[in-house]
């Protein structure tokens, strides 16, 4: 079976299917959009739901109806939380208007842990004003003055600020290197050369290569992405797989992960294509090579920070931290019976208004590090690892093959007799009126006086140091010819000592030349 063949039908056109807003089909409401069809551990699936009949006439293979991509009603299900619109602009109570927002919001994350802990803290203030005893009563609030004394030795904002600071630095770093294959597939569009069905097949099928080695890790790493394609039956039924490529990435014997089999094809591919001449250069051979390990470097590290994470140790200190602190404020912040007179306990207000928002800020933090410790999960602001995975497939197969050679007709530019373009504006997006920045300094103003030059002779050194002397004759300029040996005749007989030792002056001259003087 030839690559094209394996390769499932897959065109420009039909590669992955999303929505316009970027979002996926729910499960079991229709299905993804490549049509995988979702496989439960109890029931492998079956070839007739792998591998089911030939598309409807006038689609691509590789592309559902939408009607059963996405049914009318059901709205798709998007992760990551975008409000970059809401705050373009700095205005009063600018942040105020997202505190409304319920997705993604600290308040989704927190009401579970909040009201348990609100619950907690009034079943104990009602047992203490109804159910104990007089005795029990004092021996009650000896324990919450105790409790509310020991509470400051333990270092929750210091502990969690530091682990919050570390989580969120890894969680950025894990964005950044999520693999993508624009510049390998502009090193693949402009270095692997031509128009007919064998250019075009070397062209797609590095750059799938690429897909597949960024997929089988964010399979490895991302719970949607796995839930999409539990098995390679479903690598093969999307095409990024064939079946030949199939039986070979099973059969080697390795038990670690194999993202990095597509890569040792893609390198012996390029090599392959630069025999046949479709690579022209060792050059451009040389930038795809880069181009591919610094796309495989991104599929590594990416790996490596799924495997490696923040030590266990530490995020248990910092959970034990924020949870013994918060106990002991459950007994510590109760409040007492005004009529015993202790110092703090003069106003009973029945809830702990300002222990609830410590608990807010204190608890909430801890959720934004538990969020972002694995950004490849299902919370609502994790990535939108399918969403990459249909985007980079969809642009990597457009720049090689419907893009590849297409370059516009050239035409003078609107401004090509123009002195100094300049873009026009829109009446809405009209700057106002002022000068150009030239620099900070010119803003500086000096009065006409202190703008005239002075003489050197009244100024004086401006760095205190003696006048020069008076000028010195140069010696007269002359240059070195070559040394030469004394000869043997002036030294008397003998063997003649090794350069270096002696003095230099007995075993050679140095002779002015009058011809090369200058």
């Amino acid at each position: 079976m030839s690559l094209g063949v394996a390769f499932l039908g897959w065109s420009v056109r039909g590669g992955p299917q999303v929505s316009s807003f970027g979002g996926q089909c729910p499960q079991g409401a229709g299905g993804d959009p490549l049509g995988v069809p979702t496989v439960s551990p109890e029931s492998p699936p079956s070839p007739q739901s792998l591998f089911p009949s030939p598309p409807e006439p006038g689609l691509s293979a590789g592309v559902l109806p939408v009607s059963r991509r996405c049914p009318r009603g059901v709205a798709a299900v998007a992760m990551t939380v975008t409000y970059t619109s809401r705050v373009a602009t700095a205005r009063f109570g600018g942040f105020s208007q997202l505190l409304l927002l319920w997705r993604g919001s600290i308040y989704k994350l927190l009401y579970r842990e909040l009201l348990l802990f609100l619950a907690a803290y009034l079943g104990l203030s009602l047992a203490y004003r109804f159910l104990l005893s007089e005795a029990q009563r004092r021996l009650f609030e000896k324990l919450v003055l105790y409790c509310d004394k020991s509470a400051n030795l333990i270092p929750v904002s210091f502990v969690l600020g530091f682990y919050v600071a570390l989580v969120l630095e890894r969680w950025w770093g894990q964005f950044r290197t999520v693999p993508a294959p624009d510049g390998l597939m502009v090193a693949v569009a402009g270095s692997v050369h031509g128009a007919d069905a064998r250019g075009r097949l070397l062209r797609r099928t590095l750059l799938r290569y690429g897909s597949l080695a960024a997929l089988l890790v964010l399979r490895a790493v991302s719970t949607p992405v796995y839930k999409r394609f539990p098995t390679t039956d479903h690598l093969v039924q999307a095409g990024f797989l064939t079946r030949e490529e199939r039986r070979r990435l099973e059969g080697l014997r390795s038990p670690y992960n194999k993202f990095w089999v597509p890569c040792a094809w893609f390198g012996a591919l390029a090599g392959q294509a630069r025999r046949e001449g479709r690579v022209r250069d060792d050059c451009a051979l040389k930038l795809l090579m880069e181009e591919l390990n610094r796309f495989r470097a991104h599929c590594s590290l990416l790996f490596h920070y799924d495997w490696i994470s923040v030590p266990l140790v530490y995020t248990q200190v910092v959970t034990i931290a924020v949870y013994t602190f918060f106990l002991t404020c459950l007994i510590g912040r109760q409040f007492l019976d005004p009529a015993q007179g202790y110092a703090g306990h003069e106003l009973d207000l029945g809830v702990p208004v300002f222990t609830l928002l410590q608990f807010f800020f204190y608890v909430g933090w801890l959720k934004v590090a538990e969020q972002l410790i694995n950004p490849f999960g299902e919370d609502d602001d994790d990535f939108e690892t399918n969403t990459l995975i249909d985007r980079n497939f969809q642009v990597s197969m457009l720049a090689v093959d419907e893009l590849y050679g297409e370059v516009p007709a050239l035409e003078r530019d609107r401004y090509w007799d123009a002195a100094s373009p300049q873009a026009p504006y829109t009446a809405a997006a009209a700057p106002p009126r002022h000068p150009t920045f030239q620099g900070s300094a010119f803003d500086v103003t000096l009065a006409k006086e202190e703008m005239q030059f002075q003489p050197l002779e009244d100024i004086g050194d401006p760095l205190g140091a003696p006048p020069d002397p008076a000028p010195r004759a140069p010696p007269a300029p002359r240059r070195l010819s070559l040394l030469r040996r004394k000869s043997s005749s002036e030294g008397g007989g003998g063997p003649e000592p090794p350069p270096g030792d002696g003095d230099p002056q007995d075993r050679w001259l140095l002779h002015p030349s009058a011809e090369h003087a200058v």
